[in-house]
């Protein structure tokens, strides 16, 4: 009922447009929940073994990284889905 009103109201907007942006805010909810649950066991980890913490840290780095590379990919291929 709430989609059919949605979908009348905004006129041109497709169904495959509203799923589209569904995912993509979805991949962007997914990889900040990631991210921070790395950041948080990265400290934690720092805390409990200091001397390891560069170590840590570029690992923390590393990972971050190949997450955001998989979130922009998801983003990209439902914003191109949506056209």
């Amino acid at each position: 009922m709430l989609l059919t009103s949605l979908l009348a109201a905004t006129g041109d907007l497709s169904l495959g447009t509203l799923g589209a942006t569904i995912g993509a805010s979805l991949t962007a909810i997914g990889a900040a929940y990631g991210i921070g649950k790395i950041g948080s066991t990265a400290m934690e980890s720092i805390a409990r073994q200091p001397e390891a913490a560069n170590q840590i840290r570029m690992s923390m780095i590393i990972v971050a990284a190949l997450i955001e590379g998989v979130a922009l990919f998801a983003v990209v291929v439902c914003l191109l889905a949506s056209s």
